[in-house]
């Protein structure tokens, strides 16, 4: 289906829970947030009914995301049914990687089309720190997990300001060491993001280009994002002793504050309580739980469609007072 603006909305995130096993200083308090009864959340059938009804609108690929997708018992059931859709093309999902060792097999069962995992830090006591006391090693299982599975993953990278911007080289070389794409996002001003400790990609991309000179636009089609990714040309690669996991990995920049990219957004997201975001930025929504109520389909799209319909030209992060202040976890990763 087409917005107002023209653009093509063919990608739905869907948020399963408001709960998360850690505790992300840029997503919510140390202290955490309150936590919403589940009879307000959405359960999985009423999940299955908005996307069968987003399907006939258009929208082919969904995310399922948190909080932590992977702390509802269930979530790769659910996973399996999103995928048995009939129209569906694409289902994946994002996570912190604490869980993903142990789940990984019935997500492969399930058909999962990608995974991308939430990693800001390769060193323990950083990580420990960032996320409120998770464990990397865990994350690190995870990875080489789904890395293993052979299902396609991505990993996904804050870098802050006097934290963790020294480790650029780091997670550049985990890339192309380990044939995955790691993608570098700016933060944004949601819940307890700061955009002024954050790194520019703009930054990013110079300092990579200094690392490797021979740095190239990577044209290959990656995802439904917004990223723009670059990857070692031929030559830089057979200097390499992983030729082939060289030649698949790519570093993905998503310069939320600094490039729009607004104009090809193909996106909006279901929250954990029911209500349709048409942009992450705005606290507008449109609440699905009366046309669940009505129990027909004509009405499910009727709503998704309104929520279409209203989605802005463009985000305004640079105004504050304009943001949803809601944390990350509340509206959905």
């Amino acid at each position: 289906m087409l917005d107002s603006s023209g653009r093509n909305i063919d990608y739905m995130r869907i948020s399963i829970t408001d709960r998360c096993n850690l505790r992300c200083r840029y997503c919510m308090p140390q202290e955490g947030i309150e936590k919403v009864s589940m009879s307000q959340i959405l359960t999985f059938e009423e999940i299955l009914r908005i996307c069968g009804a987003a399907v006939s609108l258009g929208i082919r690929k969904f995310k399922v995301t948190g909080g932590e997708p992977l702390v509802r018992k269930g979530c790769t059931g659910l996973c399996a049914e999103l995928k048995g859709i009939p129209g569906v093309e694409q289902v994946t999902m994002t996570t912190n990687g604490q869980l993903l060792a142990r789940e990984i097999g019935a997500l492969r069962q399930a058909g999962i089309d990608g995974i991308n995992i939430s990693l800001d830090s390769l060193r323990e006591d950083r990580y420990r720190k960032i996320t409120g006391g998770g464990s990397l090693e865990e994350t690190l299982r995870g990875l080489d997990a789904a890395i293993q599975s052979g299902i396609p993953t991505k990993i996904n990278c804050l870098l802050q300001q006097d934290f963790n911007e020294d480790e650029l080289p780091d997670f550049a070389r985990l890339a192309f060491e380990r044939g995955i794409d790691v993608r570098f996002i700016e933060i944004m001003p949601i819940g307890f993001g700061r955009p002024e400790t954050g790194i520019s990609n703009e930054t990013v991309l110079q300092r990579l280009e200094q690392l490797y000179p021979n740095l190239v636009r990577d044209e290959r089609v990656h995802g439904n994002g917004p990223a723009v990714y670059y990857r070692l040309d031929g030559d830089a690669a057979m200097e390499t002793k992983a030729v082939e996991s060289v030649a698949a990995g790519s570093i993905g920049l998503i310069s939320a504050m600094h490039a729009s990219f607004c104009g090809s957004c193909n996106r909006i997201r279901l929250t954990s309580q029911g209500e349709v975001k048409p942009c992450l930025c705005y606290e507008d929504s449109i609440s699905m739980k009366p046309a669940l109520e009505d129990g027909s389909e004509d009405a499910l799209r009727r709503a998704l469609a309104e929520a279409i319909e209203r989605k802005p030209a463009g985000h305004t992060f640079e105004d504050r007072g304009s943001v949803d202040r809601r944390a990350m976890m509340q509206i959905g990763g």
